[in-house]
């Protein structure tokens, strides 16, 4: 048996003519502490994770804290209900509103209604030779209001409005008909009996207090209407 060595690896030839292949000592030490290096890195991979998750999670319940700690410093406001009651937010989703001479009797919020809770009864008019709507009604004691009737109606003939003293005592009587959702919107606002105040977001910067607040003072920041209007001018703007 004769050996030779070429390019780091050692042959051996035998009687019958084969070769046999040998890694020397360096080689096979080398391997071997790779093949640990792998295992340690393995092993150490499920400790960084829970390392980083147990980090994020300290850091989401301290933000939690700042936000509890940040109104334990602020003393109580009471607003004077039913004599004083809060401005809802301009997207706010209240009781559905609806037009009767816009809805064309589709029944798209039936079909992208989550429960399909809206009724829509329509007889078809061989004469103008369309569908001719009899009566609309929607349970609101049944309602999500996650306004998709509201976002995919074609002609616009339902939104929302702000009211949301909608309790009665008997659960009947959250099912309204056609009539009792056309009938026109309550507004804080424009309400002679009531004190209207802005919430929180809405109010100057450092101001907490509602009460006292003059109608002329502006929210820190742009309205969703005023964003709107500035990307209305900017687009005229723009054509121009």
């Amino acid at each position: 048996m004769y050996f030779y060595i070429q390019s780091k690896l050692i042959f051996s030839l035998t009687f019958d003519g084969s070769y046999q292949q040998y890694y020397p000592l360096t080689c096979l030490l080398r391997a071997r502490l790779r093949d640990i290096n792998l295992l340690m890195f393995n092993f150490l991979k499920p400790v960084r994770d829970y390392a980083q998750q147990a980090w994020q999670s300290s850091r989401y319940i301290g933000q939690g804290l700042s936000v509890t700690f940040d109104h334990m410093n602020r003393r109580p406001i009471t607003v004077q209900y039913p004599y004083e009651k809060l401005i809802p937010s301009e997207r706010y989703r209240g009781r559905i509103h609806f037009e009767f001479d816009k809805c064309i009797s589709c029944e798209v919020c039936v079909r992208v209604c989550p429960i399909n809770l809206p009724v829509v009864d329509w007889v078809f008019n061989k004469e103008y030779k369309k569908k001719e709507l009899k009566h609309y009604s929607i349970d609101f004691g049944v309602c999500i209001f996650c306004g998709n009737c509201v976002e995919f109606c074609p002609t616009n003939c339902l939104s929302f409005t702000e009211e949301y003293e909608l309790c009665t005592y008997d659960r009947h009587e959250l099912n309204h008909d056609n009539v009792a959702m056309g009938r026109v919107p309550y507004k804080v606002t424009e309400d002679p009996m009531v004190t209207p105040l802005r919430e929180l977001v809405y109010l100057p910067e450092g101001v907490l207090d509602p009460h006292g607040v003059p109608n002329d003072a502006h929210r820190p920041g742009l309205m969703p209407s005023e964003i709107l209007q500035q990307g209305v001018e900017d687009t005229s703007h723009t054509s121009i």
